[in-house]
């Protein structure tokens, strides 16, 4: 590392926030976070959150494509903590993505520092704590990556650029959830929604969370970073252009309201073309039978002194089939540019051979009396050595089995389960077809780290290979995160071409922690820092290859 790098990152990492470009590299941004406990009142009752620099949310990440970011986590909570930044790929550098799988757990009272590229990404994303049940009382934010000045963006600049974090609620300590899930039970239902950790009263008192100058345009990015729980958003009396999704640009299609399915982002336009006053922006729990959770946060006119906005709040729509027929109204846009200066169409997905297909079918089932979730019949269980430690290590026979479920589940394999690390063994570079079947009557949402992939089909029923004949091999939007209607399956497509130790998970939180997630071993044959990074000297180690000496690193080009 060069000197004066070393005396940038030395600065930077003083301050909370610092931006350094280093001659012959792309522009590093650093950040310190001290994650603590606070106290907040998000549905009017005092209760322990977690706090990053005393806020929450946390500190938004404000980013261009190919920017360096470091952040240095302070750990000042007392249990281990991770954080995993949710739709960056960490190209080549599984070591930062920040799971149980990849890292060790900072230890209280310790600090640790994430680096990364936001390699030829542009988008809306979401990072979260992903120890525990951390995610359930804060330590969450957004990840804004802005297009490069010479990549020309297929709308004109807003006016600004505002992140709406939404959220289904407990009004309990992550420590309490914890205890419910360690006892076998489930989360229940929530009690609230939030929109930028709060709910507004609507009695005349409530700050408004954004203003908008009239006649001007701005761009609200929407991540849903909750529990359990789909979530529908719309604001009274505006409609919104959607332009872009986890990193993808999109058809503009106009839209009163959108289903956000758990972990997913997209960002629209909206104009301020209403009267001048005080609107609500509005979030409603969806596919939740006999119940209705709503959560309001204000948007201000410049020059309405506080108007107080009209009491009718519109309408959320009904039933399941409504989500699934916006999904399919949802298409890449074909003519824009991407992080890179050529069309996002140009890479023809529908042209390429298939040359694996995996159907992953989740469950839900009591082990001794204990409910824990599976995919094809494994339950995962973290151990206290993460899975590509081991590996880079030498020592996988010792804590975990490659390919322990089969690509094509036998019939009624949701059934029983075992509980065990759930790591299948992915072919460097092959192109592949993952189907998820959702036997379930709940809606189901995952999300793969490393990869953006393209969801080609989704319908009710149960997946065949004949269903093929009805995706979409032309503009499916490549994302990273994908939702499976209840009786029903949807398919993604992609190219394992990231090498690294990569985390399949429901964003449905209990689930995950109750087993339902998986890993993809992507090895490259090569051992070359053409394909993957180095692990790097600052990593953490722990369980068995603590103390282990030092593998022989990567060489080349």
């Amino acid at each position: 590392m060069g000197r004066r790098l070393m005396i940038c990152m030395m600065l930077g990492l003083l301050a909370t926030e610092a931006i350094v470009s280093v001659q012959g590299e792309d522009p590093y941004l650093f950040f310190t976070w001290n994650v603590t406990y606070g106290t907040r009142s998000p549905l009017g009752l005092p209760q322990q959150v977690i706090l990053i620099n005393d806020q929450f949310p946390g500190p938004k990440i404000n980013s261009t494509s190919n920017n360096n970011i470091v952040v240095n986590v302070f750990n000042n909570l007392d249990e281990p903590f991770l954080i995993t930044w949710s739709g960056v790929q960490q190209r080549k550098n599984s070591w930062e993505d920040g799971v149980l799988g990849t890292n060790c757990p900072i230890a209280p009272g310790t600090n640790f520092t994430y680096h990364f590229q936001v390699k030829d990404q542009i988008g809306s994303f979401l990072y979260y704590p992903s120890t525990a049940v951390h995610r359930a009382v804060g330590g969450f934010g957004g990840i804004g990556i802005n297009s490069r000045l010479l990549i020309p963006v297929p709308y004109p600049d807003p006016e600004d650029d505002y992140t709406v974090i939404i959220n289904d609620w407990y009004p309990k300590s992550h420590a309490t959830l914890k205890n419910f899930l360690d006892s076998g039970r489930s989360l229940g239902k929530p009690e609230g929604v939030l929109i930028n950790g709060q709910n507004a009263k609507g009695d005349g008192h409530d700050e408004p969370l954004f203003t908008m100058m009239p006649g001007k345009t701005y761009k609200y990015r929407i991540c849903n970073v909750g529990m359990k729980t789909t979530l529908n958003f719309r604001i009274q009396g505006h409609s919104m252009k959607l332009v872009e999704m986890e990193g993808s640009h999109v058809l503009q299609n106009y839209y009163q309201s959108l289903d956000v399915h758990l972990g997913q982002c997209m960002a629209v336009l909206v104009k301020a073309d209403q009267s001048v006053k005080d609107y609500y922006m509005v979030a409603s729990t969806r596919f939740t039978k006999g119940y209705l959770r709503l959560g309001k946060g204000i948007i201000r006119y410049q020059g309405s002194n506080g108007v107080v906005p009209s009491a009718q709040i519109p309408d959320a729509p009904v039933g399941w089939a409504w989500s699934l027929n916006q999904f399919r109204s949802f298409r890449w846009n074909l003519t824009a540019s991407a992080a890179r200066p050529n069309p996002q169409g140009s890479y023809h997905y529908g042209q390429i051979e298939i040359t694996r297909t995996i159907k992953l079918v989740n469950s839900a089932v009591r082990v001794g009396g204990k409910l824990r979730y599976a995919i094809n019949g494994v339950s995962h269980v973290d151990g206290s050595t993460p899975l590509k430690l081991a590996e880079y290590f030498g020592i996988a026979d010792k804590v975990f089995k490659y390919d322990t479920i089969q690509d094509m589940p036998a019939a009624g394999v949701d059934a029983h389960i075992v509980m065990q690390p759930n790591v299948l063994n992915m072919t460097f570079r092959n192109f592949v077809e993952i189907v998820f079947e959702n036997h379930e009557k709940s809606i189901q949402s995952w999300h793969l780290d490393g990869y953006a992939f393209f969801i080609v089909g989704s319908e009710p029923g149960t997946w065949t290979p004949e269903k093929r004949k009805n995706y979409n091999l032309l503009d499916a939007v490549s994302r990273t995160t994908l939702q499976v209607y209840p009786k029903s399956w949807t398919t993604i497509m992609l190219t394992f071409d990231n090498a690294g130790m990569w985390n399949i998970r429901s964003e449905m939180w209990e689930r995950t922690y109750l087993g339902q997630q998986m890993y993809v071993s992507v090895l490259s044959p090569e051992r070359s820092l053409r394909d993957e990074y180095n692990m790097p000297d600052s990593a953490l180690l722990c369980g068995l290859v603590k103390g282990l000496p030092k593998p022989a690193p990567y060489t080349g080009a």
